[in-house]
C-alpha cells in the first residue's frame, strides 16, 4: 500500500512541477498586449487559472485517517451491541 501511495505522490509531483513552467509563460504573453483592457482581462484570467491551480490538495494523513476509520468501526461496534440487548425475545 505504501509503494501505491509513492507512486501517486510522485506522479502529482511531476505533474506539479511541469504545470508550473506554462505559468510564467502565460506572464509574460499579457505583458505585451497594447489594448488596456484587453490586457487586464488577460491578467484577470490568468490570475483566476493559477488560482485555480494553486488550491491546496488534501492531506495526506493516512495515519489519522486508518485510525479516524478504527475509531468509527469501534462506535458502530458499541451501537450494534446496544442495540442486540434492548430487546432479547420480545
Amino acid at each position: 500500500m505504501d509503494s501505491i501511495i509513492l507512486k501517486c505522490a510522485f506522479a502529482a509531483l511531476t505533474a506539479l512541477a511541469i504545470s508550473a513552467n506554462p505559468a510564467a509563460a502565460l506572464e509574460q504573453s499579457c505583458r505585451f498586449i497594447q489594448a488596456k483592457p484587453d490586457r487586464e482581462a488577460c491578467y484577470k484570467r490568468q490570475e483566476e487559472e493559477l488560482t485555480a491551480k494553486r488550491k491546496p490538495a488534501a492531506p495526506a494523513d493516512d495515519g489519522k485517517t486508518l485510525e479516524t476509520l478504527r475509531q468509527q468501526r469501534q462506535d458502530d461496534d458499541a451501537v450494534y451491541r446496544s442495540i442486540n440487548n434492548i430487546c432479547r425475545g420480545c
